[in-house]
């Protein structure tokens, strides 16, 4: 298991708000508005894990800085959804994007994180995919390194994670191996605690790996 410190990469999370499931697949996501709920900075200062604010209707950040730091839009965090995009950039510039459809639509963020424990969220895969020919370091990016759907609240032993790829490695309930990687991390053992906004994906568990970074 490895973390990247000082990612310069950004992640947002946009939503789309759609009224019908009769629509084909892909025009679906196309003809959808779409808005910003979430972004992820994991070199701003802020550190977005686990117990910050996912299940919280909180704001977090400004609208000025909602692209260059960790942001959240309380109101658009509680709408109901039916669609997620998950779009890595740099400074404002998109080098890859992933959507996915929820099982069940017309569901808030908030209710989900609230609510969905160790639940896969979305079916039948990413609806669109594009990575940039220009983007870097996706060999481990824990997001577009890995196919499958998302997977919200996974919790194992005294650590959670609040977004996971599915065609990740996914840790038994049980399980302390700190091996589970995504989207809001914190880690509840040994050497290794603290907060981490974003985890790197690698098959690694604890304690086979012991070059691990402290990182955001």
């Amino acid at each position: 298991m490895k973390f990247r410190q000082g990612l310069a990469v950004t992640l947002s999370l946009l939503l789309g708000l759609t009224l019908s499931r009769d629509l084909e697949r892909v025009e679906k996501a196309r003809f959808c508005t779409w808005y910003l709920a979430m972004n992820l900075n994991p070199a701003d200062g802020h550190i977005m894990d686990y117990l910050e604010c996912w299940d919280q209707d909180r704001f977090i950040g400004t609208y000025k800085e909602a692209l260059s730091k960790d942001y959240l839009n309380r109101v658009v965090w509680s709408h109901p959804i039916s669609y997620i995009a998950l779009v890595r950039h740099q400074a404002g510039e998109i080098d890859a994007v992933k959507v996915f459809r929820f099982i069940q639509g017309h569901k808030s963020l908030l209710y989900r994180f609230q609510n969905d424990q160790r639940k896969v969220v979305t079916e039948g895969g990413p609806l669109q995919e594009s990575i940039s020919a220009m983007a870097q370091n996706l060999e481990d990016d824990p997001v577009f390194s890995v196919d499958g759907d998302l997977a919200f609240n996974w919790v194992y032993a005294n650590n959670g994670v609040r977004i996971v790829l599915t065609g990740g490695h996914l840790s038994a309930a049980d399980s302390n191996d700190e091996n589970t990687h995504g989207l809001g991390n914190h880690i509840s053992f040994g050497e290794h605690t603290g907060a981490r906004e974003i985890s790197n994906i690698h098959d690694c568990p604890h304690p086979s790996c012991t070059n691990i970074a402290k990182a955001m």
